[in-house]
Formats: structure tokens, C-alpha cells, sequence
């Protein structure tokens, strides 16, 4: 696409009816964060158990000290071979505030329904070292919806506070998969799965607080409601070209070719 080239003059005047719209956004998700911090608390009422580095533990234990819990609904399945790409960037971004959390009482947490032994396996591999608990054999991610059984697959299940068409392909709903074309079968490939085990995992976040050793949901998000966490787009955002995609172009952080591998390749081009 052509660019428009513009004065300096010309394009402050269009940089400045642009800062207007983004303030008027800002005081927007300012009033949002608000009305999220008001929504109502829903107590907790099932006794949830976990697989962690410290052992099996309770939902209370994963706050770990603390009064608030955020988790990552992280999609790596019990037959996955490595977590979803998708994910996987989402989470490169844990380490980094993950501690300043910490010291704002609130723990993050990631779970997902692969064995504990998978998960720190793929820990050790990214290097990353925020918690990660495993639910598998349990109710919990089916229970805040980040999970689905094939009889759900079949007959449409509730994701992202809506259900998904019925049986099409596979016993995949259209709603994220696009009858398994494109995309969803790229990053299945990608996890060592085909299709239906690859969306049987759906990616998401929940928030918990725990107040005299009483635990309450009080807040969860799906599928693009999860932009905000995804810090790579962030920053493609402001980007020249933005988001600029066709297809899934990123990788696990370790499947990149690296920059000298790249201007290596192109130097010894015949």
C-alpha cells in the first residue's frame, strides 16, 4: 500500500486529532477497570486440588500468602507435546512482572490440564520460572470454561459467554476453528494434535480473591478479551505497518531463526 507522505507540520496536526481519540480510549479503559473491580464476588464452593512443584495443593494454596489470584488459562492439553504458540507468547511476558505482582499482593499463576511433568519440562525449556500448576483428572478448567469435553465439542459448548454452534467437523464448532481450516489447524500441529484435541483447550483468565479463608471468582476473559495480556501486540500496535498478518507467522521464542542465521543464509545466497 502507498503511504501517505506528509510536512512535519502536517503530520502533527494528524498525530494531534489522533492523541484526542487515544485520551478519550484511556479515560475509557480507566472506567472499565473500574467496573470490573465492581463486579459482584461468587463464592467458591468446590474443592479444587492442583499438581505443583510443592505437591498437591488447593486453590486457597495457590495464592500463596496472598489475597489476590490471577490465572492464565494456558491451553497445553494431556495430549499435547508442547504448549500452544499462542500461549507461549502470551506467557514470555510472565517472568518480567510476574515478581512486581507478587509485591503488589497479587500471585500469578498459569494451569493447565497437562501432567505436572509436561509443564515443567516446557517451563525449563522457555526459562521461564513464574508458577504453573497442573489440573489434570479435575473439574477446574472445565468448571471457568478454558476446557471442553468431546460430548461438548459435539453438542456446542460455552466459551467466551456464548455457545458455539453444534456438531460441523470433527465435532468442532465453527466459532473458533473455521471448520478446521487455516490457522487452528496450524497451531494444532504445532501442540503434536490434531484439530478436535487441539480446541479442547480454550485459552482465558480468572481472577480470585481470598478473603477470611474464603475463596471467590471474581472476574474472567476469553479469547480476544486477552489482547491486553499478549504484550507483543502491544507493541505491534504502534508499530509502522501494525499487526500486519497473514497467518500464524509467530513461533515459541526458540524456534526463531536467529538474526545472524538469517543475514548468514542471505550472504551465502547463490
Amino acid at each position: 500500500m502507498q503511504h501517505q507522505v506528509a510536512s512535519r507540520e502536517e503530520w502533527l496536526a494528524a498525530r494531534l486529532g489522533l492523541l484526542k481519540e487515544e485520551k478519550e480510549q484511556t479515560k475509557r479503559s480507566d472506567e472499565l477497570a473500574r467496573r470490573r473491580q465492581e463486579l459482584p464476588w461468587v463464592r467458591v464452593g468446590k474443592e479444587y486440588r492442583f499438581d505443583t512443584d510443592e505437591g498437591k495443593v488447593s486453590l486457597a494454596d495457590l495464592f500463596r500468602g496472598r489475597s489476590q489470584l490471577l490465572i492464565y488459562h494456558f491451553m497445553f492439553g494431556p495430549d499435547y507435546t508442547a504448549g500452544c504458540p499462542s500461549c507461549s507468547s502470551v506467557a514470555d511476558g510472565f517472568n518480567g512482572f510476574v515478581v512486581h505482582l507478587a509485591n503488589h499482593d497479587v500471585t500469578l499463576s498459569a494451569v493447565s490440564r497437562a501432567p505436572l511433568a509436561k509443564l515443567q519440562a516446557y517451563k525449563q525449556r522457555m526459562g521461564w520460572n513464574f508458577p504453573w500448576a497442573s489440573s489434570l483428572g479435575r473439574d477446574f478448567n472445565f468448571d471457568f470454561n478454558a476446557s471442553l469435553t468431546e460430548e461438548d465439542q459435539r453438542q456446542g459448548a460455552v466459551y467466551n459467554y456464548r455457545r458455539e454452534p453444534a456438531l460441523t467437523v470433527l465435532g468442532i464448532g465453527d466459532a473458533m476453528t473455521k471448520r478446521g481450516e487455516g490457522p487452528v489447524a496450524e497451531m494444532a500441529a504445532m501442540t503434536g494434535t490434531d484439530v478436535a484435541a487441539y480446541t479442547r483447550e480454550r485459552p482465558g483468565m480468572s481472577a480470585f480473591v481470598l478473603e477470611a479463608g474464603v475463596v471467590y471468582h471474581t472476574y474472567s476473559s476469553f479469547s480476544r478479551g486477552l489482547d491486553g495480556l499478549w504484550g507483543m501486540y502491544q507493541w505491534l500496535d504502534r508499530a509502522p505497518k501494525g499487526r500486519n498478518e497473514t497467518g500464524v507467522w509467530w513461533r515459541r521464542h526458540d524456534e526463531y531463526e536467529t538474526l545472524t542465521q538469517k543475514a548468514s543464509s542471505c550472504c551465502h545466497a547463490e
